[in-house]
């Protein structure tokens, strides 16, 4: 593509964040955590500024390191946003357009021609494991072994659901372990997770090589249920928001037992670890968008912008925040740089690097950020973000609103009509960013008018 968005004050904000270690200093291969929350909002933590929600363990996580204030997904629902983390390349390249339901017959899924951080850091030495949600098949294509399932994305040990956690949190019935039904559990889903994946690192791994885990919550996702002893330290809140707050609470809780055991084994030191959610909030089931336009499923900020937080002592510089623009896909790229593994030349990589270039180089975001979510409201079908600018479109990608969401991060002032010609230029920015994401993606998998976007979509639970 030939537009290219040149960030090079990145360099100047990078610098207080990261720090590139001298020559010798660390020998050892960092270990690699990313969690992922399920649904939760920018506005969902007492870290991003909610006066209610308890949080403390993502406060600590994020005074341990950098606090993102414009982190995205990469879609506004869940399947999408969590392709593009595992394989850096924007849902409707990598062919994972829409979200997996129960028993679609849509043909999409992570394919396994795509190419995931978890295989190159498998091939590179090491152990790998996933644990919790994994949604990048359907249903019926979970239950078929010639679908792609996560070792066949480069983990050793896997413990997943294939969507949410059923019926709910409590006491889920369907996680399977290494392709093998586990039956009913007794507990909640985050604490069940978060001893799984505490498990496999005190017995189950090989202590001499390094690690890299993916640790996927169901919370606070809805269907809701929460462990009483995390809905009573909300006891004047109503019993929505008692159920809900404290299921973000019950998941930070869960992150907390993990964080203690890096802290025990000695490795924490050594850990990067990255939180960031799948999308945004669902405001009637009790989630806050901190005020930003728009829910789960929407192009509007409320349904893209999410935590994000980076730490890794020694080389993420404690308690710092960033106000640049990072998204999901950028996660593959940053993770393959401090692995000093080599990004595939044989495809497109929507992400970049997200730590800081060596001294004379400046960063280049060659791809804007792009949006295009299938489930959303048709007014905002499709966005793309240029620097402090943002464009909506609709699902023709013929009605147009224009942002600057610096300047007004709720989008309440379309600018369109005042500024015709930025908002020809970002314009033509979004049709060739999407005839370049649509020709290199399996089309046929969305251009199929019966089960396709423009179709029946609406039958479906999101």
């Amino acid at each position: 593509m030939k537009n290219k968005l040149i960030i090079t004050s990145l360099i100047l904000l990078l610098v207080p964040f990261f720090s590139v270690a001298q020559e010798g200093t660390k020998t050892e291969k960092p270990n690699i955590i990313v969690i992922v929350a399920d649904d939760m909002g920018w506005g969902d933590s007492s870290t991003y500024g909610n006066k209610v929600i308890k949080t403390p363990n993502l406060d600590k996580l994020a005074k341990q390191g950098v606090k993102f204030t414009q982190g995205y997904s990469a879609a506004g629902v869940c399947s999408p946003s969590r392709s593009a983390i595992l394989t850096g390349r924007t849902p409707y390249r990598n062919g994972v357009w829409r979200h997996l339901s129960g028993a679609d017959p849509a043909p999409a899924h992570l394919r396994k021609s795509e190419i995931t951080y978890p295989k190159l850091f498998q091939e590179a030495g090491y152990e790998t494991g996933h644990f919790g949600k994994w949604h990048l098949l359907s249903r019926n294509q979970f239950k078929n072994e010639k679908f792609p399932h996560p070792d066949d994305h480069g983990y050793d040990y896997w413990f997943a659901t294939q969507n949410n956690a059923f019926p709910n949190h409590r006491n889920p019935i369907n996680f399977v372990r290494n392709g093998k039904p586990v039956g009913k559990l007794e507990g909640y889903s985050a604490p069940l997770v978060a001893d799984e994946a505490i498990s496999w690192l005190n017995t189950k791994r090989d202590p001499t090589k390094p690690f890299l885990m993916s640790v996927w919550f169901h919370e606070p996702h809805a269907p809701i249920k929460t462990d009483i002893k995390f809905s009573e330290l909300y006891p004047n809140e109503t019993a929505k928001n008692k159920a809900y707050f404290g299921n973000v609470t019950q998941m930070d809780f869960a992150l907390g037992e993990i964080m203690k055991t890096l802290e025990s084994q000695g490795v924490a030191d050594n850990t990067l670890v990255v939180f960031t959610s799948d999308n945004g909030p669902v405001e009637r089931f009790g989630g806050n968008t901190g005020g930003l336009r728009g829910n789960k499923r929407d192009d509007f900020e409320g349904g893209i912008r999410v935590p994000f937080i980076m730490r890794w002592p020694g080389y993420i510089t404690a308690n710092t925040q960033s106000n640049i623009p990072v998204i999901g896909t950028d996660i593959f790229t940053t993770l393959l740089s401090i692995g000093h593994l080599n990004v595939p030349q044989d495809r497109t990589i929507d992400g970049v690097n997200l730590l800081p270039v060596i001294q004379g180089k400046e960063l280049t975001r060659i791809i804007p950020l792009f949006w295009r979510t299938h489930v959303s409201p048709a007014e905002s079908r499709v966005a793309v973000r240029d620097g402090d600018w943002k464009i909506v479109a609709d699902e023709t990608l013929t009605k147009f609103m224009l942002f600057n969401v610096v300047t007004d991060a709720n989008e309440a002032h379309d600018l369109a009509a005042t500024m015709p010609k930025k908002l020809k230029s970002m314009k033509s920015l979004l049709i060739k960013t999407w005839q370049n994401v649509s020709a290199e993606g399996p089309r046929h998998w969305w251009e199929d008018k019966v089960k396709g976007e423009l179709g029946k979509d609406s039958k479906y639970i999101y």
